[in-house]
């Protein structure tokens, strides 16, 4: 799932989180919450369908009030508007929801961060110097494994040709860990950081097993229906969006054309980022999760034990990772977060510790540029940060 990489920080295009520290301008600073919430998000979609993109939709939530916000185009041919509230992939915001089931786990006994994945996953990391004795599930959920990336070798995620020929294919978990165990690791398991999504795939094979059921029922009955999600959901092998949505559009070279990506399986993502979602149920999880909902607070503080993000430090200095979520720095503090990149569609949010505010961007275009896509990062980012503080 590595289209370009900015830097080191964009490490798996297609899954990987992209957060950025960006300066407090107070924009939203001294207004009443809703009302400069919605000011701020419609200058930041605004100013994001200037920077090339063709839709945006922004949601703040604190308290009982929301805001929301929209810019743009739903379909570039037609030029219809991007509908409110409509459904978009979340890409590795999915880690966020994989991890906390996890952690449910734990507090329940059903097994311990500090488990080998050998002992749940038998003979399955092995090979090229990889030896799932000496990798833990608190590694995988921190990606201090150094399990090679399995999206850097996807073949769909290189060009507008190689998109149209893969992207109805099926892809087994099992299929892509052997993607992954085909390389040596980056690194020692614990002595240091890098983004892979190879990390939670093996989480949710882990999952079944423990659970003995399918990642899309887990899901189900552990977040989204105790929440009331009811637009939230794991979509298996079915390549399209249910309706209203925008269309995603990525650019696979810079200057390029934008191709409609909207058709995809995702079932390569799968616990990795292969939720389906909607501003507003993602919004009310991210509060949820932080407003101690889904977590005992024994499980919270250990997804709130953070390490370095490596090799994120020059593109996003001083970012931090936890079990499944990250910590952004800012003037007033900083807060929690898990972006998410698919073919045509980025995540972006933040959320307050203690979850009495949260803010969420969904982007439908991503481009190839590592100038033009920062710049869209850094403004959405910078809205979240502004009106976080």
């Amino acid at each position: 799932m590595r289209m370009r990489r900015l830097g080191r920080a964009v490490v798996g295009a297609g899954l990987a989180t992209v957060l950025v520290v960006a300066p407090v301008s107070g924009a939203a600073a001294g207004a009443a919450p809703v009302g400069g919430d919605r000011r701020a998000l419609q200058e930041a979609a605004d100013d994001l369908r200037e920077l090339g993109v063709t839709g945006v939709q922004a949601i703040a939530s604190e308290g009982g009030r929301t805001g929301t916000a929209r810019s743009g185009v739903a379909d570039i041919r037609t030029g219809t508007p991007v509908p409110e509230d409509s459904y978009f992939r979340m890409g590795s915001n999915t880690k966020t929801f994989a991890a906390v089931v996890l952690l449910q786990l734990v507090a329940e006994r059903r097994l311990s961060l500090d488990d080998t994945v050998e002992r749940w996953l038998p003979g399955v990391v092995a090979g090229n110097g990889n030896d799932g004795r000496r990798v833990t599930i608190r590694q995988l959920l921190q990606h201090t494994s150094g399990l090679y990336n399995y999206t850097a070798d996807l073949e769909g995620l290189s060009s507008p040709e190689a998109y149209l020929e893969h992207r109805f294919e099926h892809l087994d978990p099992e299929e892509l860990v052997a993607i992954a165990m085909a390389h040596e690791p980056t690194f020692a398991p614990g002595t240091s950081w890098d983004y892979s999504n190879t990390n939670y795939i093996l989480a949710g094979m882990v999952i079944e097993k423990i659970t003995g059921k399918r990642w899309a029922t887990v899901v189900r009955e552990r977040i989204t229906r105790p929440l009331g999600l009811t637009r939230t959901y794991s979509p298996g092998d079915v390549p399209t969006l249910p309706r209203p949505h925008a269309k995603g559009y990525q650019q696979f070279e810079p200057g390029g054309p934008l191709v409609d990506t909207t058709l995809l399986n995702l079932s390569w993502g799968w616990t990795a980022g292969d939720l389906v979602t909607t501003p507003t149920d993602l919004v009310r999880f991210w509060r949820a999760l932080e407003g101690g909902r889904l977590l005992p607070p024994a499980q919270m503080a250990e997804m709130h034990r953070t390490v370095l993000a490596v090799t994120f430090q020059d593109v996003f200095p001083g970012t931090r990772y936890g079990l499944g979520i990250m910590w952004t720095p800012t003037d007033c503090g900083g807060y929690w977060s898990h972006g998410g990149d698919v073919p045509g569609t980025s995540t972006i949010n933040g959320v307050t510790s203690g979850g009495s505010h949260a803010v969420v961007l969904a982007v439908n275009t991503r481009l190839a540029g590592d100038e033009e896509a920062l710049a869209i990062y850094h403004r959405a980012d910078g809205a979240v940060a502004d009106i976080l503080c």
